[in-house]
């Protein structure tokens, strides 16, 4: 099935580049996140290099019978209308499972937004977990892997130094991209 799904990315001119090997259990920060195309992508790039993977969604994407294909894949539904303890729940996540990759995109939609969500730093520095720096480039056709990125607990200037490694990541539709705070 890799090769396969191999064959099919680099027929529609997509290439992976893992400049990291993506450790077992890791908070994967998924940049830039403009268009329903990156989930697609993001899945057929997991799956080419082989593993399991988690992701959180909207809890308004798992309806029948979407929630049986979302949830398969690895999805977690958030409710977002509610405040709730994610970060927690998520280290919890990682303490129980010996191979938890954990996708999340930083904007958290597809819309320009102000600014980054910090969830995905917090969720890795509760559960002592890298933060795999991944991407989807539209202007390169790439997805790949730039770094494995430790947390050292100083969340902003943390944050301010992945989005460094973002800069010049285009995205399906690059106006959409905050990379700096508003």
């Amino acid at each position: 099935m890799k090769k396969i799904l191999s064959f099919l990315l680099g027929l529609t001119g997509w290439k992976s580049v893992l400049n990291e090997a993506i450790p077992p259990k890791c908070v994967i920060c998924v940049a830039p996140h403009t268009s329903n195309w990156d989930f697609i992508l993001g899945i057929l790039f997991y799956k080419t290099i082989g593993g399991s993977i988690r992701f959180l969604m909207k809890k308004e994407w798992f309806f029948f019978p979407m929630s049986m294909i979302l949830k398969s894949l690895g999805g977690i539904p958030v409710d977002r209308t509610k405040k709730t303890f994610v970060s927690e729940q998520m280290a919890s996540l990682f303490r129980s499972d010996e191979h938890c990759r954990l996708a999340i995109t930083p904007e958290g939609t597809r819309k320009k937004s102000a600014k980054w969500k910090t969830g995905f730093y917090y969720i890795a520095l509760a559960a002592g977990v890298p933060i795999t720096l991944a991407y989807i480039d539209y202007a390169q056709k790439e997805l790949g892997v730039i770094k494995n990125f430790y947390p050292t607990g100083n969340g902003e200037q943390d944050i301010e130094e992945i989005k460094q490694y973002y800069f010049h990541i285009r995205g399906k539709y690059p106006k959409k991209f905050t990379i700096e705070d508003e």
